[in-house]
């Protein structure tokens, strides 16, 4: 009898995972994940097949496929991005939580950078009436960056607008080793951020987000996912998503035409809504 339930059970256990989240894999599984959306001014992709398309003034299909969120990139070291502005307004039409990230490079001080993105949000706020909305705020960091840069960014942005920024890191080996030796203070100062994870298949030993997350040796849970990423390679934009355990991610973002960047919220829908009232800053 017992023998002839385990059996039962066995090809259900992908499905309860999915559902429930565990495994190192977050507190709700793909599907029930809110999603979200980052671009930028690479963004969108060229049409790859038949489905729904968007750009930076409509994206009424990705609020259709699900998207709660659109998390526009700002700026890139001393340049902006010129649709960051036009993918605020387009997402602000559509009812969408609004986030922007600065991608903050090593080649330029991060505090100068911090004060841009801020300037840059308030030039934009002002210029499509976006003042009485919030805006997530997002630290990129390139691979090179040390922790005295996050440190200084995190600051810097905290004194600006009284709120503290997610911090987004690529899956890179030279950062786990710097952030990893960072000091106590140091380590204590970044983790009061959220940690936005990027991690696109389960190689290199790290299978699931709880697995990368400790090896930064910094956090002690995750915010968000981007599961579904985009690399160039071969004359075209190519779909990096995750596809193992539980979390098998499909080529394509719901009926989307083309690839991009998603992500998963660790969490339910009101979680995320109060996660980005926390850390989103009101233009004045």
């Amino acid at each position: 009898m017992l023998k002839r339930l385990f059996l039962a059970l066995v090809p259900l256990v992908p499905f309860l995972l999915n559902s429930c989240g565990g495994g190192g894999y977050g507190s709700v599984g793909l599907l029930d994940a809110p999603k979200v959306v980052n671009v930028s001014s690479y963004d969108p992709k060229e049409k790859q097949r038949a489905g729904d398309s968007y750009s930076s003034q409509n994206v009424s299909a990705l609020r259709r496929n699900g998207a709660h969120g659109l998390i526009a990139r700002t700026g890139k070291g001393t340049l902006i991005d010129e649709k960051c502005a036009d993918f605020l307004s387009a997402a602000n039409r559509e009812g969408m939580m609004l986030g922007t990230y600065y991608f903050v490079l090593k080649t330029s001080d991060p505090v100068w950078q911090a004060d841009r993105y801020v300037g840059r949000l308030r030039e934009i706020a002002a210029q499509r009436g976006l003042q009485g909305r919030k805006i997530l705020l997002v630290g990129d960091f390139d691979t090179k960056s040390s922790a005295s840069d996050i440190v200084r960014f995190i600051d810097r942005i905290e004194q600006l607008t009284g709120v503290l920024p997610v911090i987004y890191l690529e899956n890179s080996g030279g950062l786990r080793a710097t952030l990893s030796n960072a000091s106590a203070a140091e380590k204590r100062r970044i983790r009061q951020c959220p940690y936005w994870i990027a991690l696109y298949n389960h190689h290199n030993g790290f299978r699931t987000p709880r697995d990368l997350m400790q090896a930064y040796g910094i956090w002690d849970d995750w915010a968000m996912w981007q599961y579904g990423g985009v690399e160039w390679g071969g004359g075209r934009s190519n779909s990096k998503h995750y596809n193992h355990g539980p979390w098998r991610a499909p080529q394509y973002f719901g009926t989307m035409d083309r690839p991009l960047e998603h992500n998963a919220f660790n969490g339910s829908v009101e979680d995320l809504r109060a996660f980005w009232a926390r850390h989103s800053w009101q233009p004045l």
